[in-house]
């Protein structure tokens, strides 16, 4: 057994003690992740403190829990790990997070400083433990003392909650985190983003340019979202009499029900259409990569206005008047800079031919129950429900077509495009939204990459919910494998008793049909914790359209 050299006392100030001081004077509420022998000083800390702490089972499903809880409540969260493989078991989640632009705030502890680099052969070693994260997320630090603990996660809550928001990483050896300190009790940190500027010339050129269009349009990504810029979009867009789509990580950014609204489907021709169309596109909060441009396929036609915090992806896979800020601060120094158009209903007569076309394309292709499943999850929720949807049949069809309700409440792994995202991102945001009901949608494959967080999630007292699509193993993957190669393999899974699984759990479970599905998620929102619908069924996927 593991000798562990820790102060004697349960009294003692430890480094510990200043790092979880430290989140709580930054803001922090709620802590996420995994003991490890080498994090035991921090675990010490963070059981005297008073702060809630959220255990999941694995590193991964807890960096996941803590983007949820970011998505929701547009805060940092803190994402607390072991040395070596469990803070490597984090990096898939640091991704999506990376991807996401999600402010999760990780803390792994790391071996003793005497051994770092020395390759002595501790236990947990790596060779680089924090160049394994370098590469993923937005700024990674060695924490060398205790001293040093309240001025680097200060900073690092700084960067990581400074548009382009995203993840960072501290590292911090086992010795300073359980070593006694006489540093001063932290009470106070100013973990604030960073205030950025925006040239007003760049500004007035895209305000004279969306100005002057004749038919404006708008793309909102999730930048809009992250930076809680939705009222300002809305006024913009009504000046313009823009229509405005959404990118599937934008979604809620306006409202769904809006004469101008054009949705999210975005792997429709139709759709990209109406945006190619636009003499002037204002793309805001979105770096229009893969998914956004319907597969690298879109081609705009008219001018281009690019906004996104991150310089690094303006202008870079479509030429463009590029604009470096905040969604929200640029949103309204445009809304400043164009006059108030007169409703003529001309954008709102586009959008209706857009509509026809798109029931055009889908009524013919037979896929009411995909889209009754859809409309049955959403009118068996209210309207500001959080739903986290994985990489599943449905949730592609939810990415296009499912009405968002409300801002930060539609959440998926849109950026890394990983299974097992949806269940503890719910939970995650469970602990964010207290009383507003949260549901995960998950196929049967993605649900066996975090199916034992039921425990984590009973335990916790957290009553999210969770309805489990289930096929027989990976849907959509059979879709494509025939697509290509008419014929599958290796997509078919022997696959247990959800049922009794979740039972075992001590997790009370119904499972239905599609008729039956209101009624048993009805049932599930009633239930005083977590709960779970296991619905089988086989789903397909909409046909592509193509315009010439």
């Amino acid at each position: 057994m593991a000798t562990i050299d820790a102060p004697t006392g349960t009294g003692t100030r430890i480094g510990g003690d200043v790092v979880i001081e430290s989140l709580r004077a930054l803001g922090a509420d709620t802590c996420f992740g995994i003991p490890g022998q080498h994090a035991l000083g921090l675990f010490e800390a963070l059981r005297r403190s008073g702060l809630r702490y959220v255990g999941l089972r694995t590193e991964l499903t807890a960096g996941f829990a803590a983007d949820g809880y970011a998505r929701v409540s547009g805060r940092p969260a803190p994402l607390l790990l072991s040395t070596g493989p469990g803070a490597l078991i984090s990096l898939a989640a640091l991704m999506e997070a990376d991807g996401a632009s999600v402010p999760v705030v990780a803390i792994s502890s790391h071996i003793p400083s005497h051994g770092i680099g020395r390759r002595r052969g501790h236990l947990h070693e790596l060779r680089d433990q924090i160049g394994s994260f370098r590469r993923v997320v937005k700024h990674a630090v060695t924490v060398p003392s205790a001293a040093a603990i309240p001025g680097l996660l200060e900073e690092a809550w700084r960067v990581a909650s400074t548009p382009p928001t995203g993840p960072v990483f501290l590292e911090i050896p086992q010795d300073v985190l359980l070593g006694a300190t006489d540093v001063h009790a932290v009470d106070a940190l100013d973990g604030r983003p960073a205030a950025a500027a925006t040239r007003a010339a760049v500004l007035d050129a895209a305000g004279e340019l969306l100005a002057g269009a004749e038919r404006p349009a708008i793309l909102a990504g999730g930048g809009v979202v992250r930076g809680g810029a939705w009222h300002e979009l809305l006024a913009l867009a009504e000046r313009l009499r823009a229509p405005v789509a959404e990118t599937f990580g934008g979604r809620g950014a306006f409202p769904d029900d809006h004469p101008l609204a054009c949705g999210s489907f975005l792997e429709d021709a139709h759709v990209m259409d109406l945006l190619a169309d636009a003499d002037a596109l204002l793309c805001v909060g979105t770096g229009i990569g893969e998914l956004s441009s319907n597969y690298f396929t879109f081609r705009p036609r008219g001018r281009l206005v690019h906004v996104d915090a991150d310089p690094e992806k303006v202008g870079v896979n479509h030429p463009a008047l590029g604009v470096v800020g905040d969604a929200r601060t640029v949103l309204a120094e445009l809304g400043e800079r164009v006059p108030e158009r007169p409703v003529d209903g001309a954008a709102e007569a586009r959008l209706a031919t857009l509509r026809d076309a798109l029931e055009a394309r889908l009524a013919p292709q037979g896929r009411d129950r995909e889209r009754g499943l859809l409309r049955t999850i959403r009118g068996a929720l209210p309207a500001d429900a959080a739903v986290a949807w994985d990489m599943t049949i449905l949730g592609y069809w939810a990415w296009n077509t499912f009405p968002a309700g409300a801002p930060r409440r539609f959440l998926s792994a849109q950026a890394s495009g990983t299974l097992g995202y949806a269940w503890p991102a719910a939970i995650g945001a469970k602990a964010a939204l207290g009383d507003t009901p949260v549901l995960a949608v998950v196929g049967d494959g993605g649900s066996l990459y975090g199916l034992q967080e039921l425990a984590s999630a009973r335990q916790a007292g957290l009553a999210a919910k969770l309805l489990i699509i289930d096929d027989g193993g990976y849907g959509i993957l059979r879709e494509y494998q025939r697509e290509a190669f008419g014929d599958t393999f290796g997509v078919d899974l022997m696959q247990p008793d959800f049922a009794a699984v979740c039972r075992g759990f001590g997790v009370p479970v119904h499972e239905s049909t599609p008729e039956r599905l209101g009624e048993d998620l009805a049932w599930a929102l009633e239930v005083d914790g977590p709960a779970v619908v296991v619905l089988p069924t086989t789903l397909e996927m909409f046909a592509p359209t193509h315009l010439p």
